[in-house]
């Protein structure tokens, strides 16, 4: 889940676990009986202390990795309104960045593609492929209607 507001998206540092040391949008494992609604609200209230108010999904992606025992399916959503001050815990250090200074360096390598349709407030459906984790050597993404 990713906070944009008045030009800036509220992003986190990965402290520890996957994805350590890069900057992403808050998130996790769904857990059982949740919805991916549900789980990524959670994420967000444990990982940066607030509360969205206005959540709503904008893409599902599924990650496979040439070393990982199966492939990643994350949904992707936005929110602009949101309760609670931004906080750092023992996992994440959330920062405002400027939508033209988004850290693209420092994150997933298929966030830069997915992110002009985000912030379109766009659908879109996709999959990417990894080898070695970090590099992406083939992908598909396309706006959608209906996300599934």
């Amino acid at each position: 889940l990713m906070v944009v507001q008045d030009g800036k998206v509220l992003l986190g540092y990965k402290k520890r676990g996957f994805g350590e040391g890069m900057w992403n949008g808050f998130g996790g494992k769904v857990e059982p009986g949740e919805t991916p609604t549900e789980g990524a609200l959670r994420e967000l209230r444990e990982e940066a202390c607030i509360d969205a108010t206005d959540a709503t999904e904008r893409g599902v992606v599924t990650f496979v990795y040439d070393d990982r025992p199966r492939p990643m399916q994350v949904h992707i959503f936005h929110a602009s309104q949101f309760t609670g001050v931004p906080t750092e815990t023992d996992e994440m250090r959330p920062a405002w960045f400027d939508l033209e200074a988004v850290p693209f360096d420092k994150m997933w390598p298929d966030d830069e593609l997915w992110y002009p349709m985000f912030l379109a407030g766009k659908k879109f459906s996709g999959t990417f492929w990894f080898t070695n984790t970090t590099t992406i050597v083939r992908h598909e993404l396309r706006e959608v209607e209906l996300l599934e």
